[in-house]
């Protein structure tokens, strides 16, 4: 079996981070001021980041770029995702599309999940525009209109399945050939020998297929690991397909799993479209990528951010932050080489148990924070092709007998850490260990994956495309997270991630909750995803803001929590990761999430305003909770403020010049890299953020003191991932 190593407690630390970092200067306080003005007053008159021409009266908008520079005017299809907030968005609506100028359009509405109020979360809406002037996007608006609302919420994968179209119909045909240990082994997109179909969308303007596809010699010989899985796209009257082709080498319990070396090439209507030679493809690994038959329409659909932000999807991030051309352009000029191609990672860290401050750590990585803040094609680009790129990590497991992500519903004895005991299921009396891989070095890869530093990759990607491969992605890595850990410490099919780092159970936990929320109604995971996410939360209610004998410092005790000083100090940046992944998993609707957010704000609230502390240091590494391993915790913050310092230290006035001296920073600088956008302040920012909302007025005063600080980073220039403020 595989078997992860435990990781060094030298690794807990978020360190690094240089202190060198120019400082910032004039970050708005954010927080029910009006982002416009806060702009203008700044840098004159201009557009805020991220806004959209609006259609009046509409649900939504979106703008209709000309991304290629085809002709304008020429009619191309269009499909994207939209995510409504509850109640904008009745499930018996009648829509279609309008311009600015009063045309209409015909839109087909898939839905594919409902909020508890019954009215439309998420859908995914095709339509055919005309294509605008290259530099002259133009707006769409979602609006009522008096026809039947297309699409409906069974057509997810899961629902009823309806046979590939005839190919030749349609002018698209593609095949994928692997040549490895001396075989070619041969998938094409046939209807005849397409396995598993499914309809994803469905309707008069669009329709896209499913089909898993076996890697077969000439011979009839199947490969036993590898796979492959075209999703077809086609356009009613249009004379383009979308093709996606999905490479995979993750059958879950396929013996002696291994990585594979081959010659790959893919082919569309005959032609070769993409070959790559000597591509070493690791295992439980997957490689993406789209092509158009018929030429590719050439246009890009950007989402008003206002909207996706107002809708809870994503967090508040400040939108008065300009994500600077000088980082738009860097993001870009690094975008090229392998780690663009299959196997690569892009903007993702390659070893995601390397410690330090980085861009991808956050309830979003800083590119996706950056196109939320600017919708610059630049960090689109990067955005999907890093979360086409995290496929290249072995962390995907799919079920053969079902063809999904594999479930711990299904194998609750299963795990990456345990012993062959471990997965002993008395239920069925089988072990449910994973195959051992074929050699010691078989399964070697430089892409590690991990739960503690593990990013959000494929989320955002999915929200704003409907791409189902971005859905999978999200609950590959969702269920890896849980059955990462050893049975018997996750209490088997529950998937309690109490056993992890506390940055683990944050991060872990803000991916469960994101599956939960955006999986398809009728995808058969997505009840799996809603209890486990259930069975976590009500753990932490009853551990925690339940629990009469819960410490009174408000702080995450469990897991790793106390691997500091002998087992007397936490991590204070470690907790504000977890009480700011349970702020946005209570925004986005999960009630169980409340109380643990009311309960845990009071520990960044009390760093920076309780009795007995100074606000300066509560960005602080480590703090000292207990007086030892056997102790009780502290009562109050002053004590543990007290003994998490020297003597002489608590008698300076606070914030003045002999502590800034003492501190050898500048007078009113916070502690913990302040200057820096990965800084512990900047991982505390949105921890006061959610604390406003949950704390009330004593979050808005810890809050005001936070943002009146003279020494902030500038995230428009280095990193918007923490640039979360409150609602």
């Amino acid at each position: 079996m595989h078997v992860r190593p435990l990781l060094a407690f030298a690794s807990l630390a978020l360190c690094g981070v240089s202190q060198a970092a120019p400082q910032a200067t004039g970050l708005p306080a954010g927080g029910g001021l009006d982002a416009r003005k806060v702009v203008e007053s700044r840098y004159g008159a201009m557009s805020v980041a991220g806004t959209t021409q609006r259609i009046e009266g509409a649900l939504a908008t979106v703008m209709i770029d000309n991304s290629a520079g085809g002709p304008a005017g020429e009619s191309v299809p269009v499909t994207f995702g939209q995510v409504f907030a509850p109640g904008v968005l009745a499930r018996d609506k009648k829509l279609q599309g309008a311009t600015a100028n009063g045309a209409t359009l015909p839109l087909q509405v898939d839905v594919k999940a409902l909020h508890p109020d019954g009215s439309v979360r998420n859908a995914v809406v095709s339509s055919v525009v005309p294509r605008p002037e290259k530099g002259k996007p133009f707006a769409l608006g979602i609006v009522e209109k008096p026809s039947s609302l297309l699409g409906s919420i069974g057509d997810a994968l899961g629902g009823a399945a309806s046979a590939l179209p005839d190919l030749a119909a349609i002018g698209t045909g593609a095949s994928v050939s692997l040549t490895l240990d001396g075989k070619r082994y041969t998938a094409t997109l046939d209807r005849r020998t397409a396995l598993r179909p499914a309809t994803w969308l469905a309707g008069p303007v669009a329709n896209e297929w499913h089909v898993e596809a076996p890697l077969r010699t000439a011979a009839g010989e199947t490969h036993p690991h590898l796979n492959v899985r075209f999703a077809l796209r086609s356009y009613s009257g249009m004379p383009r397909a979308r093709v996606d082709v999905t490479v995979e080498n993750n059958w879950t319990y396929e013996p002696a799993p291994r990585n594979f070396t081959y010659d790959a090439e893919i082919t569309l209507n005959g032609a070769p479209v993409y070959t790559r030679a000597a591509l070493t493809h690791y295992h439980h690994a997957r490689w993406r990528k789209l092509f158009w038959a018929g030429g590719d329409p050439g246009v890009e659909v950007r989402a008003n951010m206002q909207d996706l932000i107002a809708s809870r999807a994503v967090p508040n991030y400040d939108p008065s932050v300009l994500v600077a051309e000088s980082t738009l352009a860097a993001l870009d000029a690094r975008w090229q080489g392998p780690r663009t191609e299959p196997m690569g990672t892009g903007e993702a860290h390659p070893a995601m148990p390397t410690t330090g401050g980085r861009a991808d750590i956050g309830l979003l990585p800083a590119w996706t924070a950056m196109y939320i803040l600017s919708s610059d094609t630049r960090a689109r680009k990067v955005m999907l092709g890093t979360a086409d790129l995290a496929g290249s990590y072995s962390a995907h497991y799919r079920d053969k007998r079902t063809g999904r992500p594999v479930s711990l519903l299904d194998y609750p004895y299963m795990t990456l850490t345990g012993t062959p005991g471990d997965t002993y299921n008395p239920a069925t009396g089988k072990q449910e260990l994973f195959p051992a891989c074929a050699a010691p070095d078989a399964c070697r890869s430089p892409n590690i994956d991990d739960v503690s530093h593990q990013p959000s990759l494929a989320y955002v990607p999915y929200l704003l495309t409907g791409d189902y491969y971005y859905l999978e992605e999200l609950q590959f890595w969702a269920m890896y997270n849980v059955f990462n850990s050893n049975p018997g410490y996750r209490q088997n099919r529950k998937g309690l991630m109490s056993p992890e780092q506390v940055r683990g159970q944050a991060w872990a936990l803000r991916t469960l909750a994101h599956a939960a929320w955006i999986t398809p109604d009728s995808h058969p995971l997505k009840q799996h995803f809603l209890q486990i996410l259930d069975s976590n939360l009500d753990w932490y209610n009853a551990t925690y803001p339940h629990n009469p004998q819960a410490n009174r410092l408000h702080i995450i005790v469990n897991g790793y929590a106390l691997g500091y000083n002998e087992g007397t100090g936490m991590a204070p940046w470690m907790d504000d990761f977890f009480t700011s992944a349970m702020g946005h998993i209570a925004e986005l609707g999960f009630a169980k999430a409340e109380p643990i957010l009311a309960w845990k704000a009071n520990f960044p609230v009390e760093r920076m305003g309780g009795t007995g502390v100074c606000w300066i240091d509560a960005g602080i590494y480590t703090m000292k909770v207990r007086d030892s391993a056997a102790a009780p915790f502290y009562d109050t913050i002053a004590q543990a403020y007290a003994a998490s310092h020297k003597p002489e230290f608590l008698t300076l006035p606070c914030a003045g010049p002999e502590m800034a001296a003492a501190l050898g920073l500048a007078v009113g600088e916070m502690t913990g890299y302040a200057r820096s956008e990965v800084g512990y302040p900047s991982a505390m920012q949105p921890a006061l953020a959610y604390a406003v909302g949950a704390t009330g007025e004593r979050g808005r005063s810890a809050w005001e003191r936070f943002m009146a600080r003279p020494v902030k980073p500038d995230y428009g220039t280095m990193g918007p991932q923490f640039a979360i403020v409150p609602r």
